[in-house]
């Protein structure tokens, strides 16, 4: 490496450099995703600056004593391939501590992972295109709009992640330009689904419900809010063959799908509940 390379928290307006380059590379990143991503652990945005220039950025947050997820893991094209990025991928590592630390590789970089100690537990596959079929609603469900999550929403969530993470869902639900439904059977809550307007198009996520009648009867109700014609992503965990199904059906394509990996063992999660990921970049 030449020059004075730093590594260090990046400000806020380093994120949205960061949340820039991941556009860049086909990420597709919701429009309010640079607020909502670093309020969750915002030492844990780090960046690499050549001579006072960012060009290294990745995200470790740390959700709580025993778990953290690792994403926007990218190096500026111009400084690729010269060792500024796995400098800071192993500053990274290290403010994870001993927490188990789970990502959503791109195909390319898993056997770089696997060499740092990650082992593969799953594959996503992102779903993408203008949705053909508007599913059915199920009779019974209630559907209501949503701008909170609350302790019930966090509890569902907390079914399918390995940490608490409230705060962000509070961050996530409300955030401008997010739309938010729960379903609801017998007064119990079924179901959850976010939609968030993104660089291009939609991404609903997460889309967790007890059973596929109940993630189509969310979409029945939240696709219309969104506008028929829109485009609309959904990233579905493979483990959950109703998930690809449901994507399918919506008249939806296969784009691109990533690795979600884990230092150890992989959590005991109910991937029976994901019909979408929250979001690629903290799980």
């Amino acid at each position: 490496m030449a020059g004075d390379y730093r590594i260090g928290v990046m400000s806020e307006a380093d994120v949205a450099t960061a949340v820039d380059w991941a556009a860049a590379e086909g990420w597709n990143p919701g429009k309010a995703d640079a607020a909502c991503f670093r309020a969750v652990d915002p030492d844990g945005f780090l960046g690499g600056y050549l001579d006072g220039r960012l060009i290294t950025s990745i995200s470790v947050v740390n959700y709580d004593p025993t778990f953290a997820f690792l994403g926007f893991y990218i190096a500026h094209p111009d400084h690729r391939g010269q060792g500024y990025g796995y400098a800071l991928w192993q500053a990274g590592i290290r403010y994870a501590g001993d927490r188990l630390v789970g990502l959503d590789g791109v195909v390319a970089e898993q056997e770089n992972y696997k060499r740092s100690g990650f082992v593969l537990a799953y594959r996503n596959i992102r779903y993408g295109g203008t949705v053909t079929t508007v599913p059915d609603a199920a009779p019974g469900i209630d559907i209501r709009a949503v701008t909170e999550a609350g302790p019930q929403i966090a509890a569902l969530d907390r079914t399918v992640f390995p940490a608490d993470r409230s705060s962000f869902l509070e961050d996530w639900f409300s955030a401008p330009g997010h739309l938010a439904r729960a379903a609801y059977r017998d007064g119990a809550l079924a179901g959850v689904a976010v939609a968030r307007p993104c660089r291009s198009g939609w991404k609903i996520g997460p889309l967790l419900a007890d059973d596929r009648a109940m993630a189509e009867t969310l979409l029945a109700d939240l696709l219309p809010a969104i506008g028929m014609g829109a485009e609309v992503y959904l990233d579905t965990p493979e483990p959950n063959p109703e998930a690809t199904a449901l994507a399918e059906a919506l008249g939806l394509t296969p784009g691109f799908e990533t690795a979600r990996m884990y230092t150890g063992p992989a959590p005991a999660l109910d991937i029976a509940k994901i019909y979408g990921v929250t979001t690629f970049e903290l799980g």
